[in-house]
């Protein structure tokens, strides 16, 4: 049975709720952005994107920018609502309905569901109708074989359309695409591309395996399957299990001062540490994700065999995957730290394995914190290791 995947894209997500809660932001810019000394964009219309603002930009900038845009902090928990009520709606024609990111990305594996609901198109255009009656939003959608294509397609129509893509056109959809368009396709793939002057889409479907291995290295496998739309990465509902978090602090003056990268580091660790244990979590790889002076993220993660949760085990990860993406001499201007794999910590000790005293001791540590905090608030406990910072964090669940 040939695989149908559909993929929502509610453009400028946040924007969109924004304008649904108020209306007479319809007709203006818009920039989304906290109200903080050295915030940075966290989204903005397509007014305020086609006078050259972009996610990640200073605020001071994109104002400049867009001298006439209206600022607004991020609304996280409006977010939610409005992407739980779109998930809930689509969830109605399948089950396997997957959130990415929380940014308005719905995909919905709809593979044997005609005799219910007809063609997956129809699905699709009966979805779109019920999002803009019942929420005000009106989403792009696209259906293809796999969530890549879809991904793709979606993007192609942006800001407005449909876009279908049948069995077996996956490489020929892509082929005339410039290769950073595709989903998987990192900053290194692109820049040793470019290197042998290829940006196409087809040029890199020209090459064999082997031959791209010369070219990215370890890399080639993935890169040869995304240029042909081969992706066999299912939909996945959201669970306990796949469910991440994501903690962000902003610097005030940005800094290289590895002191004061540590204790923000340190920090993130406890919101995410506090966050996991009060849902009875412990999670297997920590992200970190660095913002520079000049526009470049870094993301590196650090995995680990046994579910950590109290902040001792969770900074240790957070260290490796920091020093693994921290190489550049450039200041950073924010640091976000991201959590993923959660699982339920094991109840029950090991038999055979002995017992360490030090991570008992820290678990406990944790736990005492905890308490404190739920009795005074979060943060009136901190490690030495997080004094002395004086930039603004903000958190991102």
């Amino acid at each position: 049975m040939e695989r149908k995947v559909i993929h929502l894209n509610i453009a400028d997500f946040s924007v969109a709720v924004e304008r649904q809660i108020d209306s007479s932001l319809r007709s203006r810019p818009l920039i989304i952005a906290p109200q903080a000394s050295r915030s940075i964009v966290y989204d903005m219309s397509e007014e305020a994107y086609q006078d050259g603002v972009r996610k990640g930009m200073l605020l001071s900038m994109a104002r400049n920018r867009c001298r006439g845009a209206v600022v607004l902090p991020p609304q996280q928990e409006q977010y939610r609502k409005m992407l739980l009520e779109c998930f809930n709606r689509a969830r109605h024609f399948t089950p396997l309905v997957e959130c990415s990111n929380g940014n308005g990305h719905l995909y919905l594996d709809v593979t044997g569901t005609h005799r219910l609901f007809g063609p997956a198109p129809d699905i699709g255009w009966r979805l779109r109708k019920i999002l803009l009656k019942d929420l005000g939003l009106d989403p792009i959608w696209s259906v293809a074989p796999n969530k890549l294509t879809a991904k793709v397609a979606s993007r192609l129509v942006k800001p407005v359309g449909e876009y279908i893509v049948a069995a077996g056109e996956e490489e020929s959809v892509l082929a005339p695409l410039p290769v950073g368009l595709l989903p998987g396709i990192v900053p290194a793939d692109l820049y040793r591309l470019r290197g042998v002057h290829i940006s196409k889409a087809h040029q890199v479907a020209a090459l064999s395996v082997e031959e791209l291995s010369i070219i990215c290295g370890s890399r080639a496998r993935a890169v040869y399957q995304t240029v042909r739309g081969i992706d066999q990465e299912p939909v996945q509902p959201p669970t306990a299990h796949n469910t991440g978090g994501s903690f962000a602090h902003t610097f005030s003056p940005d800094t290289n001062h590895v002191a004061t990268v540590r204790a923000a580091l340190a920090t993130l660790v406890s919101q995410a540490g506090y966050n996991l244990r009060s849902r009875q979590l412990a999670c297997c790889r920590i992200g970190v994700q660095l913002l520079y002076t000049d526009g470049v993220e870094v993301i590196r993660q650090a995995v680990t065999k046994c579910p950590a949760a109290d902040d001792s085990s969770l900074e240790q990860l957070a260290q490796t995957a920091l020093y693994r993406a921290w190489h550049r001499r450039v200041r950073l201007r924010q640091v976000t730290l991201l959590s993923s794999r959660y699982c339920r910590p094991a109840q029950q000790l090991s038999l055979f394995e002995p017992v360490s005293q030090k991570k008992e001791k820290n678990k406990k540590i944790s736990s005492a914190c905890d308490v404190i905090c739920q009795r005074y608030g979060a943060g009136v406990v901190k490690r030495g290791i997080q004094l002395g910072q004086q930039s603004t964090s903000h958190t991102i669940l």
